[in-house]
């Protein structure tokens, strides 16, 4: 086995320090909250890299920890900031509570992904004792400091600091030079324990006082206390390398002296819209979400197979339905073979596809080369190879790929209801008779509640359709109908964004429908990858193509599906693109019509000078604070309803896509609107034909992460309109000019500062 390692920057070949004997160490899960796919995709990795170790006959040892203290970065530990209470808070449990139920999820999802159990998951709660003894021993080396409680690791005083990472002291994170109260000797010093605040929960005695570990000493501790003092194989995310690997090393090697871990190998981001998959980023999935759509575990652990593990992969669901349907394909073959064998196997004719085989997986993991030797292999000739070999080598190879091919496809979530199984009965008893006419009919009536019906030679059987499988998807938002350039057809195109969000949707839907009156509506919706029923819901009204009011009325419906969660802005854009009405009107779904608000709206549009109104304005003075504002004329209206004349995108263009989360996204567009000379207007008196309800996605998040995303959007729009004084109202009636600043082409953008 020949493999990457990040600290020597080569492919290296793994030589074991006891014959035999490979021990392993993976950083696992901060149990605080469900893992996405994006960290699964990291564990599958090591999983394959263990299998393929055993498979050249190595024992392995494998060691994974579960941070159940709180996964804290460099400038929250400086805060005493703690995502695992945080969390616990907000769900009304115990910290001790919500490590318990994550960690049994964590659990459930790596056996539905048949990653292969660790030999041992130590809980950083249990291994306190070994912590402190570690952080007392780098104290003695003259490695920590004690300042009021908290120790802190001396960097400066490790000579090979950063060759993991290739960071100077000067390259370092922002975060990494947090020294708010300058107790620090140096701003990178990072901390090992940390002095507990009184009243909180997860905290122990030390001999520097009440506290808790930092997290680097975590991994540290166990690492060494399981796997001795030196050991080969070290796995994580590329996130993982700095600072928590660089900081893992100087602890460990503080201490011992010598080298740690020979080899550090890490798995590259699963991206989503070329973005990397989190959760602050909103771009993320749980295992759960993709079983929600129909998709069983291991198609997803068959899409990570195709792509090496040190390449980012883009995740769609169009890739992973490909990748269900090759498993499949496979799983059907393997069984088949499987049930042909009638002579033994030749081991002869099977070496060269054993060689070839073991071969892409010790050339640095190479899966995906190794998934092609399974496919040339399975469509060779049986002249060349025979389906006894065959079965041979994929009972073999699935022991090293995972993806269990001589299993039943599950997935609890797409078990048929019996009513369904019952009719199954009864198409299998009309064929029998010859019924044929009646049996199509019962496979149609199947098929429509999301079933499809396979005729195989072990009998007939039920399986679930993919979510979506039948809809057209955009996997883009300009991927969809562009009407922008198009005349209108209707006064006004209402667009809505729906994800996970049915009742808010009907709600909102319902009052659309009630008040529309004799307005000439279009309504353009977009599913932004919901994985829930909502997509049942509109799947229906796609099919129907309109509503009826109630009073007879008919209003045109269309309905989008994007692939996966295209983000607020891009989910936007995509509706936007698609309406023909003379205005649009960006409506949020928590917003429910109790009267008629168009002749309201219509008033202020008509007039040439504004470019955008709704019932909520905002203020501002310094770009900074911004408060609600009756008057009409304001710096930016809401998007809980913001309207527009189709006609000025020519002029103002549409929402930068970086805007996945939606707070933030309405000021930095109403300012577009602005620079393009057009009023902003709020019509105060809207607000009574309006009933707000609670927004589901802002209070489904922490509050951690509500200030996260709500301050990666202000940077955004701090870093476009940071120049944009004169666009305000405070002031209009007067010059406000920086100096050659605030001029026309710096509110165009076309400056760049050095």
């Amino acid at each position: 086995m020949h493999i990457f390692n990040t600290y020597s920057r080569q492919k290296e070949q793994v030589e074991p320090l006891q014959p035999g004997l490979v021990r392993i160490y993976s950083c696992g899960p901060t149990v605080y909250r469900y893992i996405h796919i994006g960290n699964l995709r990291t564990f599958a990795m090591a999983d394959w890299l263990r299998r393929a170790l055993i498979n050249e006959g190595f024992e392995v040892r494998h060691i994974k920890n579960i941070t159940d203290v709180g996964h804290m970065r460099q400038e929250r530990l400086d805060q005493g900031e703690d995502k695992l209470v945080a969390q616990a808070r907000k769900e009304g449990r115990s910290s001790v509570e919500i490590a318990a139920f994550y960690t049994a999820a964590f659990l459930s999802d790596e056996r539905k992904l048949n990653i292969l159990p660790a030999d041992v998951f130590p809980r950083a709660t249990q291994h306190i004792p070994e912590m402190i003894a570690m952080i007392q021993a780098l104290q003695g080396c003259g490695l920590a400091y004690v300042v009021g409680g908290n120790v802190y690791y001396d960097v400066k005083q490790f000579g090979p600091y950063g060759a993991l990472s290739g960071n100077q002291f000067e390259g370092m994170l922002a975060g990494e030079h947090a020294n708010p109260d300058g107790a620090k000797h140096n701003g990178e010093d990072f901390p090992l324990w940390k002095a507990a605040e009184p009243g909180r929960e997860m905290a122990w005695d030390s001999p520097w006082g009440r506290g808790f570990p930092g997290w680097h000493i975590e991994c540290s501790a166990m690492a060494t206390h399981y796997l001795g003092d030196e050991f080969e194989i070290h796995t994580g995310g590329v996130d993982n390398i700095f600072p928590h690997h660089e900081n893992e090393i100087a602890q460990s090697e503080g201490v011992t002296g010598h080298p740690w871990a020979r080899y550090w190998v890490h798995a590259q981001h699963l991206l989503t819209d070329g973005l990397k998959m989190a959760k602050s980023t909103g771009n993320d999935y749980t295992l759960d979400d993709i079983l929600a759509r129909g998709f069983e575990p291991l198609a997803l652990r068959y899409l990570f197979a195709t792509t090496h593990y040190r390449s980012r992969l883009n995740f769609t669901f169009t890739a992973l339905r490909a990748a269900q349907v090759a498993l499949r394909r496979l799983r059907g073959i393997a069984q088949q073979r499987a049930s042909s064998v009638s002579v033994p196997p030749g081991a002869s004719r099977m070496e060269v596809w054993r060689s070839a085989f073991a071969t892409a997986m010790a050339d640095d993991l190479n899966v995906p080369r190794a998934l092609a030797v399974v496919w040339r292999m399975v469509w060779s000739p049986a002249a060349t190879i025979g389906y006894a070999e065959q079965h041979a080598l994929l009972t073999e190879w699935d022991a090293v790929l995972g993806l269990d091919l001589y299993a039943t496809e599950t997935n609890p979530q797409a078990e048929p209801a019996p009513e369904l199984a019952a009719r199954l009965t009864q198409r299998t008893r009309a064929r029998a008779d010859r019924q044929y006419v009646e049996a199509d009919a019962i496979r149609s009536e199947i098929r429509a509640s999301g079933y499809d019906v396979q005729d195989t030679v072990d009998g007939t059987k039920l399986r679930r359709q993919l979510r979506g499988s039948t809809l057209s998807l955009i996997t883009r938002s300009d991927a969809g109908p562009n009407r922008i350039h198009e005349p209108d057809r209707y006064r006004w195109s209402i667009n809505l964004i729906a994800r996970n969000s049915r009742s808010d949707l009907q709600r909102c839907l319902s009052s659309i429908a009630r008040y529309a009156g004799d307005q000439k509506l279009q309504v353009v919706i977009i599913d932004n990858g919901s994985t829930d029923d909502t997509v049942d819901v509109l799947q229906s009204l796609a099919q129907v193509g309109h509503m009826v009011t109630p009073f007879g009325g008919v209003l045109p419906v269309e309905v989008l599906f994007a692939d996966h969660n295209l983000g607020y802005a891009g989910g936007r854009n995509a509706t936007i693109r698609a309406s023909s009405g003379h205005f649009v009107v960006l409506l949020d779904t928590s917003m429910e019509l109790v009267d008629p608000i168009w002749e309201a709206l219509a008033t202020v549009l008509d007039d040439p000078a504004v470019g955008v109104a709704g019932p909520y304005g905002l203020r501002t003075s310094d770009l900074r604070e911004f408060s609600e504002a009756n008057e009409p004329d304001v710096d930016a209206v809401e998007g809980y309803l913001l309207a527009f004349r189709r006609a000025n995108l020519q002029d103002v263009g549409l929402i930068d896509e970086k805007f996945r989360f939606y707070r933030l996204a309405d000021i930095y567009w109403s300012f577009f609107f602005k620079a393009a000379g057009l009023r902003a207007v709020a019509i105060p008196t809207l607000d009574k034909a309006l009933t707000k309800h609670p927004h589901r996605e802002w209070y489904s998040l922490t509050e951690e992460e509500q200030r996260t995303k709500s301050k990666k959007n202000y940077d955004l729009f701090r870093d476009r309109w940071h120049h944009g004084e004169s666009l305000l109202i405070d002031n209009a009636a007067h010059t406000v000019h920086w100096s050659d600043h605030d001029d026309p082409r710096h509110l165009a953008a076309t400056h760049t500062h050095t």
